[in-house]
Formats: structure tokens, sequence, C-alpha cells
């Protein structure tokens, strides 16, 4: 079967997308950020590597063995703003058991004292997604945005809005070791 493109000529699709794929292929063009794929459950979790705020290099694929919450949030997003003492004293208090998590700040670098200033009330790391050396998450549809890795790497949810002690709970303390008894 033949299709008629707006050029008037006619052409198999087969060809058109397998001539596409080639151009793709061999242009060595990058791939599109996994958010731009639909990053979803279940699958690994993309690479990031970011120097955080302190310097310290943060890389999503060296903290395997942990289980790790990648929150994108911004110092102009209220919603943002108001989940981070939730997630620092949910850190503060999991991070024994394994826990890791990392803010990432979609604000410009331009706006890097102002995400410091904020930071500074907080025990978790941030990074300027902007400073990213990889970032496979692509830009968040949407800030405050979190994702949960469990500790093989792989996807186990994906938060959309401010983030509540529930959802936590629900989604991260099944992938942490349980602690021992005394």
């Amino acid at each position: 079967m033949q299709h008629r493109w707006h050029s008037g000529q006619t052409t198999a699709p087969r060809a058109v997308l397998a001539a596409a794929a080639l151009i793709v292929l061999t242009s060595g063009a990058a791939p599109e950020p996994a958010a731009a794929h639909g990053l979803e459950v279940g699958q690994p979790a993309p690479a990031f590597v970011a120097p955080e705020l302190d310097g310290k290099l943060f890389d999503l694929g060296a903290e395997r063995g942990k289980v790790v919450i990648v929150n994108f949030w911004a110092s102009w997003c209220g919603p943002c703003r108001a989940e981070m003492p939730l997630l620092n004293r949910f850190y503060l208090e999991h991070r024994s058991q394994g826990l890791a998590l990392i803010g990432l700040s979609v604000d410009d670098a331009h706006d890097r004292k102002e995400v410091e200033r904020i930071m500074r009330q907080f025990a978790y790391p941030a990074a300027l997604t902007i400073g990213a050396r990889a970032n496979g998450f692509g830009p968040p549809l949407a800030v405050p945005m979190t994702w949960i890795i469990d500790s093989r790497g792989v996807v186990r949810a994906r938060l959309v809005s401010a983030v509540t002690e529930h959802a936590l709970e629900e989604a991260v303390l099944p992938l942490l070791p349980r602690p021992a008894t005394p």
C-alpha cells in the first residue's frame, strides 16, 4: 500500500521510516533525554552526573546499593519549597538505612546564590541541572517532580506535585532494608 504525501510523491511509509532511522543512526546525533521518551516506572534509571553545590560530584550510577530520591525543584516554586522540609526530615530519618537524596534545581545559573541560600537549611545535597554533565532525565514535565530509584538502579515511582509523608513512606520504605532490631 502506498500513501500520498503533501509533496504529491507516492512513497511506501516503511521506506521513509527506514531512511529516517538510518539518517539518525549515522548522523551521530545523541539520543533524546529519557523524559522525552517517557521514562517509566520499572525501567532502569537514566544517567545523571552533576557537580553538587559544594563541588562534590553526584553520579546517580555510583549510588547503586542505595535507594535514591531524585527531587526536581526550583527556588521560585512554592510547592517545591513547601515539600523540602519534609524531604529533609525523611532523609535524615532513613539515610542510615541506605537512603540517598539529591535536590536538582532547575533554576538558571544566575540564580545559584539563591539556590545555595535555600539549601543551607537542609542536610541533603543539591545540584543545578544546568551544570549536569549527563542528564538522562531531561527537563522535568513539572516541578516539583520526584523519582524514586531502588538499590538496583530501577525507577520505582514518579511523584508529581508536592510529596506527602504518606507518599514517601509508601514509595520508599518498602525498598529500604528493615532497621536492625535491638
